[in-house]
């Protein structure tokens, strides 16, 4: 697409930005402005950095629907900071902080240009998946005595937890906090209730600017309708300074090079990189025109503006997923519904800011209390659990650990608990030490696929490797990857390879997995930890199929085909084809038959070589009793390996009447005038016609087919198969 196409195609989605951008707006003013009350900064921080980030990101920024502004996971690592920092003083504590913020949006950029980026793969899912939980409690923990109107609650997050029975007492007792109680509840009533009204027109309006209007609504009713004093009391409610965009305040430096500044520094960049990275990750999945975000671009770009943030006053920008949501929801299309989000709110802090002074203090904690829950919901508990014991194990280390020891140990705890699990699981830590820092992924180029092999094991310590393979790789390809070799592949790994290969299904390519029938699933889950057979403890039972077992065996009842995943032992009918006379056969898997036409597909796991150069391997065949005399021969590929390798089995055949298929083909058999009277004008076209394949003949009416030494795709299955029902047509066809 040319500038000019580029230029138009931005024109005519203008329209739908600026109303994406404008809805967008709506859910982060009153979220901008909760987010840095229950931070301990000023209000208006919270817009300052939607603002800053909606203009910067917009410009400079590597994603496309994605929208920027104050995070949730930041709130508490902030509010700890002001509170440390100013050692009291909570207006100090906020222009260290600010400082603080500006560092770490230094230090992104730094990480963004060294690429280093792929550092958020070092965090396990489960273990985020704590953190973030932790991080919903001790918000909801603190905000829910906002919401009753205790302004001052203070004590660790079970103690504010385990006060809240009182505070509702407290709250609705109290004649001066009863109002703002009042306007606390009916608050997160709306947050909680509004999905359940399905109405077009009301939904149009996001829940917390329907708080912010009943808020403004309640306000003018009772100045000017009824002409008396507002129920709540005047400390309840936001300020918002008069010169907001011309004076800023000054960050203070002071405490730099103190251990309490840099301890506040590493989980704000800490938090402030998953925060994003995970949004960034999750928005991409959310994009009607299937696009990859430049993550380290976006990164660069979000360090830039939370720096320029923090010396306007404002909290870090991060990625944001709600509000992402919201803006695909609306046809958001590129980066300038982010940039007209910027645009509203400036302008309804300059228009409205008297009427934004009406919104109570309380009214903003109960959306913060519906967002803690949110992030630390039952249902997520459950889905874990779903997915395995193991990772509830890691589940709720991390949580209790970020709960009492903090943030950043919490997530320390929660990446050694992980390892130690994995240890666990596979019997040793041999397998982990030996392995780390050998190369396990390959990568092949085979005519319109891409064949990746992982070996030893994939998790989250060295799943970089494969993510950068994976990431270079355009959406619209075919992707097979081959776990035959890998003996462990945790959680986070299979997480993504979901994720992959719903990227690749949106952009018109295919990603496969494969090997992974001959692991054992913690669970019935599709993202549940994988052990190699030889490490479990329990051999998986039949309802425990992998996604290829499943398309198999639907492919195959589409064709009226018997499939089963079982391992057999009976493979006497292989015995006397030459490719496997000198290999040694463990099993055949995977098998499915055609009892009409006696075709059979199957996988097979083999050897060759033995002691110390004994080497497995596993293929997929299909095998054809064509219930006549065949010769014995072999068909290839012409090639120089194809020559050497059946140099001293079989004598070369040259059919001299057809030229093309003789130098296309490697034909070997010892009865040449039996062979060449099988292959015939009929076959020879057939197999002109059709797809490469090592067709291999056992003198006694049998027929092998394979492609190549791995375990084929689905589709490469299919392709496969199809050759086969076709072969065996022309052969019974053929008058041999």
């Amino acid at each position: 697409m040319n500038q000019k196409q580029d230029y138009k195609q931005f024109a005519k989605q203008l329209p739908n930005n600026i109303f994406a951008g404008f809805v967008v707006s709506l859910v982060a003013m009153p979220l901008g402005l909760g987010l840095a009350l229950a931070s301990g900064a000023p209000p208006i921080a919270g817009i300052i950095a939607a603002v800053v980030g909606g203009i910067v990101v917009s410009i400079f920024g590597g994603s496309h629907v994605s929208i920027t502004g104050p995070g949730n996971g930041l709130v508490v690592v902030v509010l700890a900071a002001i509170t440390t920092l100013g050692e009291g003083d909570m207006y100090n504590g906020y222009l260290y902080t600010l400082a603080a913020i500006i560092c770490s949006g230094g230090l992104i950029l730094i990480l963004a240009f060294l690429n280093l980026g792929k550092l958020s793969n070092f965090f396990p899912s489960s273990a985020i998946q704590g953190l973030l939980a932790a991080i919903g409690i001790i918000i909801l923990s603190k905000q829910f005595h906002i919401m009753l109107g205790d302004m001052e609650a203070k004590g660790s997050t079970i103690e504010l937890l385990l006060s809240i029975p009182q505070a509702f007492i407290d709250g609705f007792v109290n004649p001066y906090t009863f109002p703002a109680a009042i306007a606390g509840c009916a608050s997160l009533y709306i947050m909680v209730f509004y999905a359940q009204i399905r109405n077009k027109y009301f939904q149009l309006v996001p829940a917390p600017m329907w708080i912010v209007i009943i808020s403004v609504g309640l306000a003018y009713i009772f100045e000017h309708k009824i002409g008396v004093e507002h129920p709540i009391p005047k400390d309840f409610f936001v300020q918002i300074p008069d010169n907001v965009f011309s004076t800023f305040p000054t960050p203070n430096f002071s405490k730099v090079f103190t251990s309490d500044f840099i301890l506040a520094v590493i989980p704000i960049t800490l938090i402030a990189s998953i925060e994003s990275l995970l949004s960034i990750k999750a928005v991409d999945k959310l994009d009607p025109l299937r696009r990859r975000s430049n993550v380290n671009k976006d990164l660069k770009a979000l360090g830039i503006a939370t720096m320029i943030s923090g010396f306007l006053g404002g909290l870090n920008v991060v990625t944001v997923i709600a509000r992402s949501s919201v803006n695909v929801n609306n046809n958001g299309s590129n980066r300038s519904s982010n940039f007209f989000q910027s645009v509203f709110l400036i302008a309804f802090i300059l228009l409205f800011k008297k009427q934004l002074q009406h919104i109570p203090f309380p009214a903003l904690a109960a959306i913060l209390v519906y967002t803690g829950y949110k992030l630390a919901s039952p249902s997520i508990v459950k889905k874990i659990s779903e997915i395995g014991s193991e990772q509830l194990i890691i589940f709720f280390i991390t949580f209790l650990s970020t709960i009492f020891a903090g943030i950043v140990v919490g997530i320390a705890i929660g990446i050694i608990t992980t390892f130690i699990v994995h240890i666990y699981l596979t019997r040793g830590l041999k397998l982990f030490i030996e392995n780390f820092s050998n190369n396990n992924v390959e990568v092949k180029n085979e005519e319109q696929n891409v064949f990746i092999t992982i070996k030893y094991f994939c998790s989250f310590i060295n799943f970089y490797r494969l993510k950068n393979k994976l990431d270079a790789i355009k959406t619209n390809k075919t992707v097979t990857v081959n776990f035959l070799q890998c003996k462990f592949i945790d959680h986070t790994v299979m997480e993504a390879m979901l994720d992959y290969e719903q990227v690749f299904n949106k952009n018109g390519g295919v990603f496969e997995l494969i090997g992974l029938d001959l692991h054992n699933a913690e669970s019935h889950h599709p993202s549940a930890l994988r052990r190699v057979l030889e490490y479990a403890h329990i051999v998986p039972d039949e309802h425990r199929t992998t996604s290829r077992q499943q398309l198999l065996s639907k492919h195959f009842s589409d064709l009226n085909w018997t499939f089963t995943f079982k391992n057999s032992y009976n493979f006497y009918f292989l015995k006397d084809f030459k490719y496997l006379e000198t290999r040694q056969i463990e099993y055949v898997h995977n098998i499915a038959k055609n009892d009409i036409l006696s075709i059979k597909f199957f996988d097979i796991k083999y050897s060759e070589g033995a002691f110390i150069a004994e080497e497995g391997l596993h293929s997929s065949m299909v095998y054809i009793n064509c219930n006549k005399q065949i010769p014995a021969f072999t068909l290839n590929k012409i090639n120089l390996y194809e020559r050497l390798h059946y140099l001293g089995n079989f004598k070369e055949i040259k059919l001299k009447s057809f030229k093309d298929f003789a130098q296309r083909f490697s034909l070997r058999g010892n009865n040449l005038r039996k062979v060449r009277r099988f292959f015939n004008d009929e076959v020879i076209l057939f197999f002109e016609s059709n797809n490469y394949y090592h067709v291999e003949s056992d003198g006694n009416g049998g027929l092998l087919i394979m492609d190549k030494e791995r375990i084929n795709s689905v589709g490469e299955i299919k392709t496969m198969v199809d050759f086969a029902i076709r072969l065996e047509a022309t052969i019974n066809a053929s008058n041999l």
